[in-house]
């Protein structure tokens, strides 16, 4: 067989393999918000995402709004509010995320904040923690386009979910999904 031809089944099988990825990925990530939020879980895991200086980025607000519409819904759940600071961000996200929502009238006595992650698998974990020993499952808020990994995770550290997800804003949105599809991989075959 020669080099050329050699060349394009090659060509063939990578792009035919990134193809099964990318749909594969896809379908997960549309099965990420299944089953939605219902008040059945007295913890809901609001999830961190960038802060520019102190203010909640796009992304952030758009999780918090969902945070607060389902606060507003479901008076009994008690909000965890999970992010670090990182190192161009004057305060943590968990900080910002609760200022946003005290400020929207969510009284203090119903958000939990943890400060210490760094990524969406400690976000979880630290989460957890926090968590009385009872508690069998959480809420998750999160873009939809994180909810699947997210959940994935809480999965593997022993917590039933379901889901409420905040819209991904189009400005961003191709970059986070497709970052989001290797970190979903990633996932998937890891131990964590």
């Amino acid at each position: 067989m020669s080099l050329k031809k050699i060349t394009v089944y090659a060509t063939g099988l990578f792009f035919g393999f990134c193809l099964f990825i990318w749909i594969l990925t896809g379908k997960w990530m549309a099965e990420g918000n299944k089953p939605k939020a219902d008040g059945t879980y007295d913890y809901a895991l609001v999830l961190g995402a960038k802060v520019n200086g102190e203010t909640p980025s796009l992304s952030l607000q758009y999780r918090l709004e969902s945070a607060l519409y389902y606060a507003e819904h479901h008076p009994h759940v008690t909000l965890i509010l999970s992010g670090g600071q990182g190192p161009d961000e004057l305060i943590s996200e968990a900080e910002a995320m609760k200022r946003y929502l005290v400020a929207r009238g969510i009284p203090k006595s119903r958000l939990i904040v943890e400060k210490n992650s760094s990524s969406t698998y400690e976000n979880i974990l630290y989460s957890r923690d926090l968590l009385p020993s009872s508690t069998e499952g959480v809420t998750i808020i999160t873009s939809d386009y994180h909810l699947a990994r997210a959940r994935k995770i809480a999965d593997k550290l022993g917590l039933q979910t379901d889901s409420v997800e905040a819209e991904t804003p189009k400005v961003v949105r191709l970059k986070l999904t497709t970052r989001e599809r290797l970190a979903l991989i990633k996932t998937v075959f890891s131990h964590k």
